[in-house]
């Protein structure tokens, strides 16, 4: 027996959407975003290609450019100008340093200054002179005398701590408008007390130097001293002393000013050993 033949079936299969032609966007497809529908659109205006960034002009390279050099410019302004301020600053700190040595030093020596009455009967075997002598000026005064100041910097050198030493102001070999205060020291002490020894700056742009003598007869302050002129003050040192000194300011400051005053301990002559 044979079967009978069943009716064909038509299944109706989901309707496709129609392809699209390669190269062009759908510009109106359903759901789609309208910012990536304009992009598109610009994109298929263009020729079709992908959307890709834009570059930069030549102006406005330039203006970056010149932009990035002003602000080099500032900063280097502004390095530059905490370094000129540490320099000043240094400068200002080393000229302040040399004054206050210098007065420290000069206390020091000045203290230990003495004349001794130890001298040979006969002046032609006389080889060594005590005293102190300072002499006024208007701006610059200077003084020369004898001290128990001297150090000795080599070993097992015969030497004492009695030496000369001069104080005064000279002019700058290499700068004509600049002084300085130096110091002269010469050991042993020898006949000349003006003369001789080794010279070495104290203290640079000096604009005053002064300095003061208390006469402990008469209480007055005095300008000049001698030790070695009956005229003067014979063998006998002043009690107390005053040195001023005054150095340029650096960088227009105001100049470094520097005072002290002090007492001389020996006032009276050597005299030990002497037969009266």
């Amino acid at each position: 027996m044979t079967p009978p033949k069943l009716a064909p079936q038509i299944v109706a299969h989901p309707r496709r959407a129609p392809a699209r032609s390669a190269g062009v966007p759908q510009a109106h497809a359903p759901g789609r975003p309208e910012r990536q529908r304009g992009r598109l659109a610009r994109a298929s205006a263009r020729g079709g290609g992908a959307p890709h960034t834009r570059g930069m002009t030549l102006l406005e390279v330039l203006v970056s450019l010149g932009v990035l050099a002003m602000i080099s410019l500032l900063i280097y302004g502004a390095f530059d100008s905490l370094n000129r301020g540490r320099k000043g600053e240094a400068m200002r700190v080393d000229r302040a340093r040399q004054g206050r040595d210098a007065m420290e030093r000069i206390t020091r020596e000045i203290s230990g200054a003495f004349i001794s009455m130890h001298q040979p009967a006969n002046l032609a075997l006389q080889t060594r002179q005590t005293g102190f002598i300072a002499t006024n000026s208007s701006q610059f005064d200077r003084l020369d005398f004898t001290s128990f100041a001297h150090r000795r910097v080599t070993k097992e050198a015969k030497e004492s701590d009695q030496c000369e030493i001069g104080y005064f102001v000279v002019k700058d070999p290499d700068h004509d408008d600049k002084m300085d205060l130096v110091r002269r020291e010469q050991s042993p002490i020898d006949a000349d007390l003006k003369r001789g020894g080794v010279v070495n700056v104290l203290a640079e742009d000096v604009e005053l130097f002064d300095i003061r003598y208390l006469d402990p007869l008469t209480g007055q302050w005095l300008e000049s001293w001698d030790t070695t002129q009956a005229t003067g003050q014979l063998n006998r040192l002043p009690i107390e002393v005053r040195v001023s000194l005054t150095l340029k300011g650096v960088k227009n400051t105001p100049p470094f000013k520097f005072t002290t005053k002090f007492i001389v301990p020996m006032v009276q002559p050597l005299s030990f050993g002497i037969p009266r």
